[in-house]
């Protein structure tokens, strides 16, 4: 009986639409005679066609239109089957591979108003304009961090959850962004990748090997307003800025625990799970982190860094430099 009247109600709505006519009071009911919004039959319907019946198995997002899961579903698989003649770059949505080819022949559609700047897909003609608008309308429910687009939102989401929706089809490597597993497949591909000369370590992008660089040349460029304390990253400047305003946007699901950043949180979580994933390639031992086990390996290699400037004696470990310069004060105080 349902069946029948959504038939003809589907074939009554096409009929006036055919013809160019409508009922009498039709439009007062559309859009009510005071402006608000329909709450008839019409839109009883509308909602209920917009339920999300297709849900992703991976990570239960849910879809309207099977077509919106089976692209989704894309970003599990990494599968990406529209591919650009020119340079072969490929795409799991054919609208990205329309504006991708725009690189190619300069074609620029879309102008911002303020400044006139063009750009080649609307999107980014909408992130363009979030810097003359400032407006952040986005609002994270857990740090308080606003973004001026939902993708942004929902990209920082995942610090907070953990979750890794791209995951590399060659070796099994997940990621919480796409472009991050954009940058980790060049390596698969054999694409140019970018090596450090001083330890030989490989590196996707050359703003990540300047990062890495630094470790070895010393440099701190970012420093902390508040204290004057000097970083290798940005990132890690930004964390240490929270212990400063005392925000731990980082929870424990098991035990309610805060943290500043989402890496300290995740070597927190393998206390609860057990988990030590990093071994030691001498003895086998394993850690719950990579600081683990590069303290572990000087029991190994008997390798002390931290010298005294006093004496020059080394020890393996700070705490053990730090205790023994205690002596050398104790002993200036006396004197």
């Amino acid at each position: 009986m349902q069946e029948k009247m959504r038939r003809k109600t589907r074939s009554f709505k096409h009929k006036t639409v055919k013809d160019n006519k409508t009922l009498p009071g039709a439009s007062d009911q559309a859009s009510g005679k005071d402006g608000s919004q329909c709450s008839g039959p019409a839109t009883s319907e509308r909602v209920q066609a917009g339920k999300r019946r297709y849900v992703c198995a991976e990570c239960g997002r849910a879809f309207s239109q099977s077509a919106n899961l089976t692209v989704h579903e894309r970003t599990h698989t990494g599968e990406k089957p529209y591919k650009c003649k020119e340079c072969g770059k490929a795409f799991s949505h054919s609208s990205n591979l329309v504006v991708h080819r725009r690189t190619h022949s300069g074609l620029k559609p879309y102008t911002c108003s303020e400044c006139g700047k063009s750009f080649s897909g609307k999107s980014h003609l909408i992130r363009h304009q979030g810097i003359h608008s400032g407006e952040k309308t986005y609002e994270c429910k857990e740090c308080g961090k606003a973004f001026s687009r939902s993708s942004g939102l929902i990209s920082h989401h995942r610090v907070h959850t953990g979750e890794k929706p791209y995951t590399c089809i060659q070796c099994g490597k997940a990621f919480s962004r796409s472009s991050n597993l954009t940058q980790h497949q060049r390596m698969h591909k054999g694409k140019k990748v970018y090596k450090c000369k001083e330890c030989g370590k490989m590196c996707v992008s050359n703003t990540k090997i300047m990062d890495h660089q630094r470790i070895h040349t010393g440099e701190k460029p970012y420093e902390c307003d508040e204290c004057g304390k000097a970083f290798i990253l940005r990132k890690t400047l930004n964390e240490h800025q929270r212990l400063h305003r005392r925000e731990k946007p980082y929870k424990c699901h098991e035990c309610g625990k805060a943290f500043t950043s989402n890496r300290n949180l995740i070597d927190h979580q393998r206390v609860h799970t057990g988990e030590k994933p990093y071994s030691c390639n001498e003895c086998g031992k394993t850690f719950r982190q990579t600081s683990q086990v590069i303290l572990h390996l000087r029991t190994h290699t008997k390798e002390k860094p931290y010298k005294c400037s006093e004496c020059g004696k080394a020890y393996r470990y700070s705490s053990q430099l730090i205790q023994h310069q205690r002596k050398h004060s104790e002993e200036k105080e006396t004197s």
